[in-house]
């Protein structure tokens, strides 16, 4: 979703924040936390690809033209700890929570629009 330029820049990052598919069996929180867990070990490859991903998933939303790029550093963790939650929890919604803090923030109003 990060990437669909024909979403709007605020929908595609709060989209973070969004519930399964229907169709998801069961809510299992976010998949790259789960393999860094099972390989700790930061020199393993799949503990690497994990910490990749989150990176990448940091880039993304701050090339969105959130300002000051650091709110993606805000954002990101907040859509993690929602999925871990929802899992632990078993509420498939839990990262509505977290969407509703997103957006009281300051931080809509410092993206630049796109669409």
């Amino acid at each position: 979703m990060l990437v669909r330029e024909d979403v709007p820049t605020r929908e595609r990052t709060l989209a973070l924040f969004d519930p399964p598919p229907a169709c998801a069996d069961s809510v299992r929180g976010c998949p790259f936390i789960d393999a860094a867990a099972e390989f700790p070990d930061p020199r393993n490859a799949v503990h690497s690809v994990a910490r990749e991903q989150k990176l990448l998933m940091v880039r993304l939303v701050t090339e969105l033209g959130c300002e000051p790029a650091v709110l993606a550093e805000r954002l990101v963790p907040l859509a993690d700890g929602a999925a871990s939650r929802a899992m632990v929890l078993g509420e498939v919604d839990y990262g509505r929570r977290a969407r509703t803090a997103a957006e009281r923030s300051s931080w809509p109003m410092r993206c630049r629009p796109t669409i």
